[in-house]
């Protein structure tokens, strides 16, 4: 749902008492003389001091004297037909990486929570109720075409995103106002104090050309940035397309005169001179394209591909590398999601049921050779997962809600069934039968219906991907013992994301991602507004009035420690509740590569391999390995 043009203007009316900055009249300038001069920082926490002082030199993580030379050849699954990232996820499909051209105005320390320094803006400044936020360009800062990029830039990206994509509608929803409040500085007006996560979501905007975007195309089209195109847009990033087969490929290349070379947050970073990007439709392929030496480096999700898929002779003589990293800064929920917007799953003993249906241990021996764990928080891997009873600042915060959420978030720690005995099993599906009895439910003729209607429990869960369906037959195998008639429905990406924008389904697979700072973002995730905006996250219909209390809590957190009891309260108010029945986890990216590249001594804690980052073309390694196929 866009934020509304009238409620832009309206806040936008209170912008006419600001003074300009020059050419201050006798009336204003006693007026601008009162208010205290701005305060300019290097970067920006969410709390507390940042690590590295103005002027450093570069990050730790990173070799400074890194080589700039070679191609790195990666992979992508799917397909593609969009370089513009303004629409990308509402439409079409958007090329692998292509935000590699960009920039963005502060840039992540990835060895640091919630930390970034100046990129295109070289300082911020921020009053300390946190009511707006102020940052000033470089004034050496320029797109590849040479021109400088200015505050019309950043107003301009700023609106679009806003304007054309829903989830940063929601993003930006507490910003009431952009301006130009000098000539390399724009200040973004918030609509109250004490939100602190909001001037780094305004640093983490990508900045888009204005002038590219408002003029024409080599046929004479005018641009439009609400679409989709393929026109290898203009950037500022280190990056630049350099070639591309619509859904088959895409290269880019290093900007040789890139204007932020040489600053400080990129300083060791960008080392490839091209980074190539393949399609496969095909996992499997890829796989196979991978052995082969067709491309560098992969990711693995499967813990079947992991442990099956990679014994092939380079690994075996040491020029390709099995390697594990910890993943240190993400987690979440991944989940069986039901859409309790259908009355169905109104009652939450019928949605805790399908928790006791779900056979994990089964699951793991037989299709996950052991290697996961079962998802017991929606802050899972991360230091904001809930566990055991609450205690201090937390149980003081869940009491502001108590007569909103269940008993057992203050009796009981939350836990998953366990199956791992057939008296287990059977004992768990004695418990499915009483609380689907408890909720309304009988079996009439070998079929759970509805004990009022006779209105059978029909479920269809909701797919788009072919690798979860022999995940999710044997959950089918286990919830019709119950009586319960479940359907499994794929259809192509196109449709999916359709049908997840019209809530038309009853179950699908999903994770929300969370990070070391959750913030703003919970509010797409989880409360009452968010569950009747289209393009929210909110897949799950949650309207709870006690969810909504602790996500503004969460967003107004004054210090890591309330942050992390709110975060943790909120964690065992949305279990309770069984708006999911969570599946599983794995805590290291899992990953494969051909021997020919170099990385530093110690890696950026917070995101697990770097690659290609970091990472650059080792020649001496590259030779042992031999040339590439």
């Amino acid at each position: 749902m866009r934020l509304t043009r009238r409620a832009i203007l309206k806040t936008g009316a209170a912008a006419l008492a600001v003074p300009p900055l020059t050419g201050l009249g006798a009336g204003t300038a006693a007026l601008a003389q009162s208010e205290p001069p701005r305060v300019w920082k290097h970067g920006l926490s969410l709390f507390g001091d940042v690590k590295y002082p103005e002027g450093f030199k570069h990050f730790d993580y990173v070799n400074p004297d890194a080589p700039k030379t070679g191609v790195v050849r990666l992979m992508a699954i799917g397909t593609f037909d969009n370089f513009n990232p303004v629409v990308g996820g509402v439409k079409g499909v958007l090329a692998a990486q292509v935000e590699l051209i960009s920039d963005t105005l502060f840039a992540a320390a990835l060895d640091e929570v919630a930390v970034g320094y100046g990129l295109l803006a070289e300082a911020v400044s921020f009053p300390p109720d946190f009511s707006s936020v102020t940052y000033r360009l470089r004034a050496n800062a320029k797109w590849h075409d040479g021109v400088p990029v200015t505050v019309d830039d950043v107003l301009f990206s700023y609106n679009a995103y806003k304007t054309n994509h829903p989830f940063y509608s929601a993003y930006y929803r507490h910003v009431v106002k952009a301006e130009k409040t000098g000539e390399r500085e724009v200040t973004f007006t918030f609509d109250g104090p004490g939100n602190r996560e909001l001037p780094q979501i305004v640093g983490d905007l990508t900045i888009q050309p204005k002038h590219w975007w408002e003029g024409t195309d080599k046929s004479g089209k005018k641009r439009d940035i609400s679409a989709t195109t393929l026109e290898p847009p203009l950037g500022a990033g280190a990056y630049r397309i350099k070639d591309f087969s619509p859904g088959r490929s895409i290269v880019y290349e290093r900007v040789p005169d890139y204007w932020g070379k040489d600053i400080n947050v990129n300083i060791g970073r960008d080392n490839f001179s091209e980074i190539r990007y393949d399609y496969f439709r095909d996992p499997t392929v890829a796989i196979e394209a991978f052995k082969a030496d067709q491309f560098d480096w992969r990711t693995e999700n499967s813990a079947l591909m992991w442990a099956t898929a990679y014994d092939f002779p380079a690994l075996k003589e040491g020029r390709a590398i099995k390697e594990e990293f910890p993943i240190n800064s993400s987690g979440g929920m991944q989940a069986y999601v039901f859409n309790t917007r259908r009355q169905k799953f109104a009652d939450p003993r019928l949605r805790r049921a399908f928790n006791f249906a779900l056979n994990f241990e089964d699951l793991n021996k037989q299709f996950f050779f052991g290697q996961y764990k079962r998802v017991s928080s929606y802050f899972e891997n991360l230091e904001l997962a809930s566990s055991g009873l609450p205690q201090g600042e937390e149980l003081a915060i869940l009491e502001t809600v108590r007569d909103k959420v269940p008993p057992e978030v203050f009796t009981m720690p939350y836990s998953n069934p366990v199956n791992s005995s057939p008296d287990e099993v059977r004992a768990n599906l004695r418990e499915a039968t009483r609380l689907l009895r408890e909720a309304g439910f009988e079996i009439r003729n070998q079929k759970l219906v509805n004990a009022k209607t006779g209105e059978p429990l029909t479920i269809e869960v909701l797919i788009d991907q072919p690798n979860w369906e022999r995940i999710v037959l044997p959950y089918k195998s286990w919830v019709e013992r119950l009586g319960i008639q479940m359907t499994l429905r794929r259809v192509d990406d196109a449709q999916y994301e359709q049908r997840l924008r019209n809530w038309d389904y009853d179950m699908i697979v999903w994770t929300w991602g969370q990070g070391l700072s959750p913030g703003n973002e919970q509010r797409d995730y989880w409360t009452s507004q968010s569950a009747d905006t289209a393009g929210s996250r909110n897949f799950a219909g949650i309207k709870n009035p006690a969810i909504d209390t602790l996500v503004d809590r969460i967003i107004f957190a004054k210090s890591r420690a309330e942050l992390v009891a709110t975060t943790k309260a909120l964690d065992r108010v949305l279990l309770w509740n069984h708006y999911v029945v969570p599946q599983w986890s794995y805590g290291k990216q899992r990953t494969v590569r051909w021997d020919r590249f170099g990385r530093p001594a110690t890696l950026p804690k917070y995101n697990a391999a770097s690659f290609p980052t970091v990472w650059w073309w080792d020649a001496a390694k590259a030779s042992k390995v031999g040339s590439r196929s």
